[in-house]
């Protein structure tokens, strides 16, 4: 409970600090959304005066920032001008589509890596090996911009799988097993980017860490007791090089929500990644913040997860009673 509450207020604090830092950078940064509407001659000083003064923007920077803090707990994470409603419920909508994309696409991306790296680890130094190798750098080499273009480009020529959004128009009139025909086909083309722009990462760190175990005393004495092969790699290899992959599981997952943002953009996902660019061109503040917030959140989420995760499988960390 002590390791919890700690990492719980490790959280707390990061949250804090990037949102102030946020709204600091927005401070700074020159002009807000009313300055756009200066130059729209149907609209006066005065009228852009009464919205600034309306929406909180000629306050100060603590005040407004308290504010928002307050709106915090209310849940609204402050108000959207672009959108003229709460930023909450926006951002949470956004939240759970790229939620639901990265956590298919991290299962994938594992599910994957894990028996190529353990075949990697098991043929080290063999062609096969060399091959992979290169594969994965070549494929860490690719920008994910250029990824995502070009799967874009291959639905695009090919017109198999469709190129943007989450569902097809018509969608509420599909039938139960069409909707859900309609949401994998959407899934294909995203989820297969973020998988290449992940899968290289865990393949090498899988890799890595097999080799190291492979060669312990205790796998060279199962293999000369008669173990099969696969099931000592699978079972006792894997199981001895699980606390740095599950440490990268915490990673991986950070990587590919900054991966989502792109690709989520280019394909037209719904999910957080347009939405902050939309508020970010804006210049919408609070919708920025709340944006940022909520991916900081699932980060530090995915950490969490990682370090819970590594607690119950290694006594080793888990503080001793007093």
């Amino acid at each position: 409970m002590r390791y919890l509450c700690r990492r719980l207020g490790h959280a707390a604090l990061v949250l804090f600090g990037v949102s102030l830092l946020s709204f600091l950078f927005a401070e700074v940064a020159p002009g807000d959304f009313f300055d756009e509407l200066r130059l729209d001659p149907w609209v006066s000083d005065t009228t852009v005066a009464a919205l600034r003064q309306r929406y909180g923007a000629d306050r100060s920077f603590p005040q407004r920032y308290l504010t928002w803090l307050q709106s915090v707990a209310r849940g609204e994470f402050g108000f959207s001008v672009a959108y003229n409603g709460p930023v909450g419920p926006l951002v949470w909508r956004r939240v759970l589509n790229t939620l639901l994309l990265t956590s298919v696409a991290t299962a994938l991306a594992w599910l994957v890596a894990i028996p190529l790296g353990i075949w990697a680890a098991s043929r080290r130094g063999t062609w096969g090996d060399r091959i992979g190798a290169g594969a994965t750098t070549t494929l860490l080499s690719v920008p994910d911009l250029l990824v995502g273009l070009g799967l874009l480009l291959l639905a695009v020529r090919t017109g198999y799988f469709p190129t943007g959004g989450m569902v097809s128009l018509g969608f509420t009139e599909l039938g139960a097993w069409d909707r859900l025909k309609d949401v994998v086909r959407h899934f294909v083309v995203p989820v297969t980017a973020l998988v290449l722009v992940n899968l290289p990462v865990l393949v090498r760190h899988v890799r890595a860490s097999l080799i190291d175990v492979v060669d312990a005393p205790f796998i060279q004495a199962a293999r000369a007791l008669g173990v099969p092969e696969r099931r000592l790699l699978f079972r006792g290899a894997l199981r001895a090089a699980a606390n740095p992959l599950i440490s990268l599981l915490g990673l991986s997952i950070g990587t590919l929500l900054s991966a989502s943002l792109v690709i989520e953009t280019i394909m037209s996902w719904p999910g957080l990644g347009p939405l902050l660019l939309e508020a970010v061109v804006a210049r919408d503040l609070h919708l920025v913040v709340g944006a940022v917030t909520c991916s900081t959140v699932l980060l530090i989420s995915g950490s969490l997860l990682a370090d819970g995760l590594l607690y119950l499988a290694d006594p080793r960390i888990r503080p001793e009673p007093a």
